[in-house]
Order: structure tokens, then C-alpha cells, then sequence
């Protein structure tokens, strides 16, 4: 057949390989046959791939291994390591890389087991020319599909994903109680401010908890209409109430081995607060409908209310009070780890300019200096807001204080902050804090703050030094 390789017209004037273009794959053909590869070779550098070749499973390894390949040819039946456990060597090496089997006859039954364990495709020998460049062209084009959408998910991950950004005292004791708490089974209360960050703090727990591999499911019961909540939390039969057309799952059921986290929990009815008491008192609860149930669930609970004032009005039950507030962390406010701004500004500036295909943005002192003297009712949720507003709204490459919103610009400066310390605490972590306080108080002029703090400028420099 005309279409086979060893069926090349001698008439054909020799035609050397053209350069790869741009993006062009990179195929590697192993094969201990020195002519079978000369003539794969030719055939795919005249397709305008890039080639590289080997003669055993092992040099084919040692490649890999410094060269991204997008596919890889292989004989099946080779001396010494075969095909197949090259395929098996290079799934876990790099497992992004398709291979693409070539058999002969009689060994297609191996070639489909090949599949069965990674392999992309196989061709039976004798080899046709269209026949393996469809093949490999294909195993590419996956390759390149697969690799573009784990960077899209990674992307969206990391456009999506919050995390915890400060380094400031009252931010580290804070994540220190939460740390000391999260291997634990103990049911946690996060307290705070709305927009404080009260759902980080749980997903923080949970992530360093024995039950991080679990899902984490979150529930907003202010959000949630009073008379479907508990369906909701519980789940419900088939015909257990009007419009019940089938059993479903509720929120318990979902976070099964992970963790539950019931933000504005201080919005709960009494009849759903009697059956949240049950679940932390005997560890099961009732599907509308439905017969007991185990619960599997790690609870954390989240609250801007003072609960001991809901329970002194009647509105909270005392006893499940009691029972959610085995451990209390507080969500501390922007306003009280004022240094933490230019971190949080700097995270978000990242995440808007990606988002909204800006080069990235840079804040100077002067815009710094008005964040840092606003004083944030509406916490971290509210300076992201308006970074985001920024990034929209900037025109050069760097922020500028007209970017910022009139009530911000408008913002009297912040009158210097009050320092409290615990009967206990180091000279040292006092010293620091001092100093770092001051500093902010004098945006960073160390002169100035050498000034306020009574002490020369040279000490400033050599005690930032010993606490860098």
C-alpha cells in the first residue's frame, strides 16, 4: 500500500525537515529498531513536530526526565524493559505525557491493556503514515486540553481561594488559639465583627484538623427562609411536607467526615436550636420525616451577636450556648491590626488585577497612608470592596489617592491607638509592638518616631534590626 512506510516512490526528490512552528508538539519515538525510528522520525518532522528519538526504555526515562515531551511512541515489545513497563515508569514520571503504543501483530490483547492502565491509543505494525500521525496528532491535542484546563482550575483556584493575610500580634494569638484547636474534636464558636474574616478562621481549622480530607460545608442561616432551614440542615423524606417529590440530603449529610460551619448562628428558631442541642448532646439527629441518623461532622459555629445577651432575653437557649461555646475565638477587627493594611491591600491588588487583566498595580505611601488612617466599620470585606473599586477605576500603572472613595479621602486621620498588654507579657513582644505602633502613628518616618518614643534615631534603627 502506498500509504505504508516502507513503500516510499523512489522518484520522491529528498526533502530535508522544515523548522518546527511555534507550539509545535514534542513526540518521542522509542524503538530498538535503528530503521523504524529513522522513518518515524522523517514522517513527523515533515508533519512539523519535534522529534527526539531513543533506543530502549531507559534512555527514553532519562529524557523525560529533562524535556518537557507531550507524547510519547513506543514499541510494545522491546529487550529488556518493554513498552508496557516503560508506560507504567512514565505515568508515574510525568503523568501529563500520552504514549501511544505500537504493536504488532499478535500482542493487541497486551496493547488494549496498555490502554486499560494509561495508554492513549496503540497502531499495529506494519505502520501507515496517516494512520500514526491522526494517532499522535490526537494524543497531543488531549495533552495540550488536559494541561490548559488544570491551568484554568488552578487560576480560578487561586482567584477564588481566601485566605488569612496579617502578621500582626493580635492576628497571630488569634491564629495560634485556632491552631491549638484544630485537631481536636472540640466544637468551636468564632465570634466578631461581619466582614472579620469569620468564615477563614473556620476553613483555617478545618484545613489543620484530622478531618481536612472531608468537605467543608458552609451555611448561612440568616440566609436561609425560618421555615425550610431545618430541611435544609436535616434533610427530609419523600412526602415528609408538601413539595417533598423525593428524599434529600441536608447539610449534615454533606459534610459527613469534614467539617460543618453554621455562620449567623444566632439567627436559629427555637425548634431548630432544640435539634442542633440534640446533634452536640448525643452526636445523631432526625431527617423531616425520617428515622435517627449518626452525625459524622466536625461543627464550628460563627456569630456577630453577643450570644450571652440573646440568652439573657430569652432569644438563644442557655444549654446550647454552653454547648457551642467549648472554645471561643474572636475574628479580631481591621481596626486593631492596623499594620496588617499594606498586606491585605497588596493580596487583594494581586487578585483584581488578575481578575480584571490589569498589569499589576502598585499602592505608594501616600494612598497606604490613607487606608491605614480609615477606620473600617466594615472590616476586611470593606477594604477589599474597595481595592477592587481601585483596580477598576485606576488609569495609570500605579493607585492614586483619587481612586479611593470620598469617604476615605475625606477620612480625618486616625488618632493614635492605645496599647494594651496582659499581666505577663515579655519586655520584648512590649518593646516591639511599641515600636512597631509608633511607627505607623508616624507613617514610617523613623525620625518622628524616635522623637515620640524619647529615644535617638540610631536605637530605632538598631532595634528594627533585632526584630527583623
Amino acid at each position: 500500500m502506498a500509504d505504508d512506510l516502507a513503500q516510499v516512490p523512489p522518484s520522491a526528490p529528498p526533502a530535508g525537515p522544515a523548522a518546527p512552528p511555534p507550539g509545535a508538539p514534542t513526540v518521542l519515538v522509542v524503538d530498538d529498531e535503528p530503521s523504524n525510528v529513522a522513518s518515524i522520525e522523517k514522517i513527523f518532522q515533515r508533519d512539523g513536530m519535534r522529534v527526539i528519538t531513543a533506543d530502549s526504555a531507559k534512555a527514553a526515562l532519562e529524557i523525560v526526565r529533562s524535556r518537557r515531551v507531550e507524547v510519547v511512541l513506543t514499541d510494545l515489545m522491546m529487550p529488556g524493559v518493554s513498552g508496557l513497563e516503560l508506560l507504567r515508569a512514565l505515568k508515574q514520571l510525568a503523568p501529563d505525557t500520552e504514549v501511544v503504543m505500537m504493536t504488532a501483530y499478535g500482542t493487541v490483547e497486551t496493547a488494549v491493556q496498555a490502554m486499560r492502565e494509561g495508554a492513549y491509543d496503540f497502531v499495529e505494525k506494519p505502520l501507515k503514515r496517516m494512520t500514526i500521525i491522526k494517532s499522535v496528532r490526537k494524543a497531543a491535542e488531549r495533552q495540550s486540553l488536559v494541561a490548559e484546563n488544570r491551568s484554568l482550575r488552578q487560576e480560578i483556584k487561586l482567584l477564588t481561594k481566601r485566605e488569612i493575610v496579617g502578621s500582626s500580634p493580635t492576628l497571630r494569638r488569634v491564629l495560634d488559639i485556632a491552631t491549638q484547636a484544630a485537631p481536636s474534636s472540640a466544637t468551636v464558636l468564632v465570634l466578631g465583627e461581619s466582614g472579620t474574616g469569620k468564615e477563614l478562621l473556620a476553613r483555617f481549622i478545618h484545613e489543620r484538623s484530622a478531618r481536612s480530607r472531608g468537605p467543608f460545608v458552609a451555611v448561612n442561616c440568616a440566609a436561609i427562609p425560618e421555615t425550610i432551614l431545618e430541611a435544609e440542615l436535616f434533610g427530609h423524606e419523600r412526602g415528609a411536607f408538601t413539595g417533598a417529590l423525593a428524599k434529600r440530603d441536608g447539610r449534615f449529610a454533606k459534610a459527613a467526615g469534614g467539617t460543618l460551619f453554621l455562620d449567623e448562628i444566632g439567627e436559629l428558631s427555637p425548634a431548630v436550636q432544640v435539634k442542633l442541642l440534640r446533634v452536640l448532646q448525643e452526636g445523631e439527629y432526625e431527617p423531616v420525616g425520617g428515622d435517627t441518623v449518626r452525625a459524622d461532622v466536625r461543627l464550628v459555629a460563627a456569630t456577630n451577636k453577643d450570644l450571652r445577651a440573646e440568652v439573657a432575653a430569652g432569644r438563644f437557649r442557655e444549654d446550647l450556648f454552653y454547648r457551642l461555646n467549648v472554645i471561643a475565638i474572636t475574628a479580631p477587627p481591621l481596626r486593631t491590626r492596623r499594620e496588617d493594611i499594606p498586606l491585605l491591600v497588596d493580596h487583594f491588588l494581586g487578585i483584581y488585577c488578575t481578575k480584571n487583566n490589569r498589569p499589576r498595580l502598585e499602592a505608594p505611601r501616600d494612598v497606604l497612608a490613607r487606608l491605614t488612617d480609615y477606620t473600617w466599620p466594615g472590616n476586611v470585606r470593606e477594604l477589599e470592596n474597595v481595592i477592587e473599586r481601585a483596580v477598576v477605576l485606576c488609569r495609570g500603572d500605579q493607585l492614586s489617592v483619587d481612586d479611593l472613595p470620598d469617604f476615605i479621602r475625606e477620612a480625618a486621620p486616625a488618632e493614635p491607638s492605645s496599647l494594651t498588654f496582659s499581666v505577663g507579657t515579655p519586655l520584648d513582644e512590649v518593646e516591639r509592638r511599641l515600636i512597631r505602633e509608633t511607627l505607623r502613628h508616624a507613617r514610617g518616618d523613623k525620625s518622628v518616631a524616635a522623637q515620640l518614643l524619647g529615644i535617638s534615631t540610631r536605637t530605632i534603627y538598631r532595634k528594627l534590626g533585632e526584630l527583623e
